[in-house]
């Protein structure tokens, strides 16, 4: 199943990084600048940097918090490819593969570029959603899917040998 992971992850970082790197070649900027283009009423294309965590917060910190916010997810990822390594369902491997790949994603944004790239902006009339990228989605669905398979998952008793779909 560690494969089913990996490969999962590998797409998932792959796909953030191209998408990334188009969004920035078409606006021609080396970094977080602050760019918009509207798509239609309820999508607009925009970069923007997250040197924070989820929805922005702590996003004016010091500049060494792309370090920090970097380890903190290097870690989760190690505790995540130690829950990959005792998985033995191919559905709970993908979707811990794709957080895998959307942390890996956008840790590699911090490294380069100080903060993580966001460019999918979401306005619903008065409304707006803050900007995510494609590795913030990969998360969602990973932990989505996770909590679908805790609650919809059928084990009979006994299947999950020694506890491998539980966090040690």
């Amino acid at each position: 199943m560690m494969a089913r992971g990996f490969v999962a992850a590998f797409v998932a970082v792959v796909l953030d990084q191209v998408s990334k790197y188009l969004v920035l070649d078409y606006f021609r900027e080396p970094g977080c600048g602050g760019h918009s283009v509207t798509v239609n009423s309820f999508l607009d294309v925009v970069i923007t940097c997250n040197r924070g965590v989820s929805f922005g917060m702590f996003n004016r910190g010091h500049e060494f918090s792309a370090l920090v916010f970097s380890l903190a997810a290097a870690a989760i990822v190690m505790v995540l490819i130690y829950w990959l390594s005792r998985v033995r369902s191919s559905y709970l491997a993908v979707a811990i593969g794709l957080i895998i790949g959307g942390a890996i994603g956008n840790v590699i944004d911090r490294l380069r570029l100080g903060g993580v790239v966001d460019s999918l902006y979401f306005p619903v009339g008065s409304w707006y959603w803050p900007a995510f990228n494609l590795a913030d989605s990969a998360i969602c669905i990973g932990v989505v899917a996770m909590l679908l398979d805790g609650v919809l998952g059928h084990r009979e008793v006994g299947q999950a040998k020694g506890r491998e779909d539980l966090l040690p």
